[in-house]
């Protein structure tokens, strides 16, 4: 047997510690299936990029990403860059796990690294914000703030719900923001806006019918933007997202572009794949077919 060296990053703390607890077992089975497995565990903040900068250039086969969202984004972070990008293998076992939900990675850390071991790829597109990179979505806006300030330490404790208790205390807290928006192909846009989302694929913050037609492989950012509303309306919004209903509402603008900047005269916070990622003003660019993303090869949906 030939065997293929991998770094596996993993953030010991994600999806109630999971990850920590099934280290053995999964690096027996990548071991079984030929793929020889170093451990680098996460200790704080931008450790991840760190260690996915190194994996690239000490020339690793392969690169896997354990935990959650934030892991996987400082590991992409960390390799994107780079002009030597190895295939990235996903193991989801955090809180939130939106983009292996997308791309239909198992949940269930056998089946996940099953997949690893056959090493079937698929080329996906990238969304470059100012120096940052994202693979799911960006966004600014009052709402858009919540994630990264949900303390992990409760995100740990009792998951998803986190998200909820803290969108409830937010949604008393709606303003509007002044933005100024460009993008190729579009007219520029200059009004006030709850929120805006550049969503490069389908499934966003446990909404997989906010960008239906959202694609990791076409080049392009389906942005959408909501225009000033009362709370009332917003929760109305919010429940049309549910159920995909949402972009024909006269609140929503929906447009699709490779490339846009967006800029404001007050101050807004960008959020990248859930993390805090700068301020605005900000660029966003799609780099086409930039990662190679381990999936399963039938293209079945199999997250479970």
């Amino acid at each position: 047997m030939t065997y293929k060296r991998a770094r596996l990053i993993y953030n010991p703390t994600s999806g109630r510690e999971e990850m920590k607890r099934r280290l053995p077992d999964i690096l027996q089975r990548l071991e079984m299936g030929g793929i020889e497995t170093s451990c680098h565990a996460t200790s704080g903040e931008g450790d991840a990029s760190l260690a996915a900068a190194e994996a690239v250039e000490r020339g690793f086969d392969l690169v896997i990403a354990a935990g959650g969202d934030g892991t996987l984004y400082e590991v992409i972070n960390g390799m994107a860059g780079k002009a030597n990008r190895p295939p990235l293998g996903i193991l989801p076992l955090g809180t939130t796990n939106d983009f292996a939900r997308a791309l239909g990675i198992p949940k269930h850390w056998e089946y996940a690294c099953d997949l690893i071991i056959q090493q079937y790829t698929r080329e996906i597109d990238v969304g470059r914000a100012n120096q940052r990179y994202f693979i799911n979505i960006a966004g600014g806006g009052s709402l858009t703030e919540l994630t990264y300030e949900v303390p992990s330490r409760l995100k740990t404790m009792i998951g998803q719900l986190a998200y909820y208790m803290k969108g409830l205390e937010k949604m008393t807290r709606l303003r509007p923001t002044e933005l100024r928006i460009r993008a190729n192909g579009h007219e520029d846009l200059h009004e006030e806006f709850m929120l805006f989302l550049i969503c490069n694929s389908n499934s966003v913050g446990g909404f997989e019918k906010l960008a239906p037609l959202a694609s990791l492989e076409d080049g392009l950012f389906d942005v959408i933007l909501l225009k000033k509303c009362n709370l009332a309306e917003f929760i109305r919004i919010a429940s049309m997202a549910l159920r995909g209903e949402h972009l024909n509402d006269p609140h929503v603008l929906h447009f699709r572009t490779n490339y846009l900047e967006v800029t404001t005269p007050g101050y807004v916070q960008l959020n990248l794949d859930g993390e805090y990622g700068g301020t605005l003003p900000c660029s966003f660019t799609v780099l086409r077919s930039h990662l190679k993303i381990i999936v399963d090869e039938s293209g079945a949906s199999s997250y479970r």
